[in-house]
C-alpha cells in the first residue's frame, strides 16, 4: 500500500512539473509552436509519464526511509515528539518572519534563496533545542499545575524545582533501605527513577550468576513498593544520553540538567558528584549518625559462599549485597548456617559485617 502511495506521489508531482516546466523547455528548444505538444494536457501526461519511470528506482528508497522513520517516530517516547514538535513549530515561527523582511529586498539571494535556508536552519535548531529541554518543559507545564492548585487551596504548599527531584541509582534501589526512610518520611521531594537505572536493574535481575539475580529482583521489589505501598511521589522519566554509555555519568548529567540530587550508597559515585558540584545524599553517611541494623551479638542465618583473606575466614553476603566475614568459616564453605555478630563497620563505602558461626561459640 506504502509503495503505491509513494507512486502515486511521484504521478502528481510529475504530472505539476510537467505543466509548469515543460512549456518553457519546448520554447527553449523552438518547438513551442507545435500545438499538439505545446499542450497542457500532454505536458501533465509527459511529466507523469517521466516521473513514473523514476519510480521503478526510487521508489523502494523511499518505502524504506518512510518505514525506518515511522519505526523512529513510534519507539521514541511521547514527551520526545511533543517537545520536539514544539520546538519545529516555534522555529518554522520565527524563520517566516525572518523570511517576510528579507522577501522586501530586491536582492534575488536574499528574497528567494535566505528564507529557504533560514527555514531549514530555525527548523531543525527549534527540533534539537525542543528535543534537548524536554525534561525543563514538562517541569514548567508541572509547576504551571501546581501554581493553579496552590491558588484553589491555599494550604497546599508550592513545589520547589532545586533540590526538589530525588534521583535513584541502581545501588541505593538494590540496598532496600530507600524504601524505609521514605515510609518515615524523611525524604521529602520527588523519587526521580531515570529509565536507564530500570533497564540495568532488569539487566541484572536477568543475570546468569544467582548473585546478581538476587540483587536485580530484590531492587525491582523496592521499587514496586516504593510506587504501590507508600505515599511518595515517585516519577520515571524516559531521559536518556545516548553519547553517554556509563550509568553513573548519565545520573550526574541528569542532576545537573534537573537541579536534583543524587541518592546513592555508591563510594565512587559519591566522590564523582562532589567532583561535578552535584549534591548527593548517601545513605552509607545516614547509616552512621543513626543505629545500625545489626548490632554485635544479635544473630543471623547466612550461606557461606567463598573463603576470605584471612586463614581459615569464609565469606557470605546478605540480600543487599552487604558482606559478612564469618571467622573459623572456610569448613562452611556452600552450607546455611547461623552466625552471631561480633563487629560492625560502617563507611562512606558500605557496611561490612564481623561473625562467628553460633556451633563454635557452642563448642567452647
Amino acid at each position: 500500500m506504502l509503495k503505491r502511495l509513494v507512486q502515486a506521489g511521484f504521478i502528481i508531482l510529475g504530472g505539476t512539473l510537467g505543466v509548469i516546466l515543460i512549456p518553457d523547455l519546448l520554447k527553449l528548444i523552438s518547438l513551442d509552436q507545435v500545438h499538439l505538444i505545446n499542450n497542457p494536457y500532454v505536458a501533465a501526461i509527459l511529466g507523469a509519464i517521466i516521473f513514473y519511470m523514476l519510480t521503478f528506482w526510487a521508489v523502494d528508497y523511499i518505502v524504506g526511509f518512510v518505514k525506518w522513520l515511522e519505526d523512529r517516530i513510534v519507539t521514541a517516547p511521547l514527551t520526545d515528539i511533543l517537545s520536539g514538535s514544539l520546538g519545529l513549530i516555534l522555529g518554522l515561527i520565527v524563520a517566516f518572519l525572518a523570511g517576510n523582511t528579507l522577501n522586501s529586498i530586491e536582492n534575488p539571494i536574499a528574497s528567494t534563496v535566505a528564507p529557504i535556508f533560514l527555514t531549514l536552519l530555525l527548523g531543525y535548531l527549534g527540533f534539537q533545542v525542543g528535543l534537548k529541554k524536554r525534561d525543563e518543559i514538562k517541569g514548567l507545564f508541572s509547576l504551571n499545575k501546581g501554581a493553579k492548585k496552590k491558588e484553589a487551596e491555599a494550604a497546599e504548599t508550592p513545589r520547589q524545582s532545586k533540590n526538589y527531584y530525588k534521583i535513584l541509582d541502581t545501588s541505593v534501589i538494590i540496598d532496600g533501605r530507600i524504601a524505609d526512610i521514605c515510609q518515615t518520611g524523611f525524604l521529602e521531594g520527588c523519587l526521580i527513577i531515570p529509565h536507564f537505572v530500570l533497564e540495568e536493574l532488569q539487566h541484572i535481575a536477568d543475570s546468569s550468576d544467582t548473585l546478581k539475580r538476587t540483587k536485580g529482583r530484590r531492587g525491582l521489589d523496592i521499587l514496586n513498593r516504593i510506587q504501590k505501598k507508600i505515599s511518595v511521589d515517585v516519577e520515571i522519566t524516559e531521559r536518556d544520553f545516548e553519547d553517554i554509555h556509563e550509568v553513573d555519568s548519565k545520573l550526574v548529567k541528569l542532576a545537573k540538567e534537573m537541579q536534583g540530587i543524587v541518592v546513592t550508597n555508591d563510594f565512587n559515585l559519591n566522590k564523582v558528584c562532589e567532583l561535578q558540584n552535584v549534591q548527593v545524599l548517601n545513605i552509607n553517611d545516614l547509616a552512621n549518625a543513626v543505629k545500625p541494623l545489626v548490632i554485635p551479638g544479635e544473630e543471623m542465618q547466612i550461606l557461606v559462599i567463598k573463603d576470605g583473606k584471612e586463614q581459615k575466614q569464609g565469606i557470605g553476603y546478605l540480600d543487599d549485597g552487604t558482606m559478612i566475614v564469618v571467622e573459623e568459616g572456610r569448613d562452611y564453605i556452600g552450607k546455611q548456617i547461623d552466625v552471631i555478630v561480633t563487629s560492625v563497620l560502617q563507611t562512606s563505602a558500605g557496611r561490612m559485617i564481623f561473625a562467628k558461626p553460633k556451633l563454635a561459640e557452642k563448642a567452647l
